[in-house]
């Protein structure tokens, strides 16, 4: 099967930069589950272990979710991926 939706053999650029945030924040993945569940968002403990290690997509609403919960803007998880892209 060929690998559709990957960017080099990943799922998402997100999750290393949520993981960084998260733990910066001192939360845990159970707590960032729990207050993700309060705003009306289900991203079990599992689901966001899986995209912290990019082997799950991220939705959009999932990532203003996330940057809701954390405290912090969308832009600290989304613009060191879009350097990425940037033309030389």
């Amino acid at each position: 099967m060929k690998n559709c939706g990957k960017y080099e053999d990943n799922l998402n650029l997100v999750g290393p930069i949520l993981r960084e945030k998260r733990m910066e924040k001192g939360i845990s993945l159970e707590k960032l589950s729990s207050r993700l569940l309060l705003v009306g968002v289900n991203i079990p403990v599992t689901s966001l272990h899986r995209i912290e290690n990019n082997q799950r997509t991220v939705r959009d609403y999932e990532i203003c979710a996330i940057s809701a919960v954390l405290g912090i803007k969308v832009t600290e998880l989304l613009d060191p991926v879009s350097k990425i892209f940037k033309a030389s």
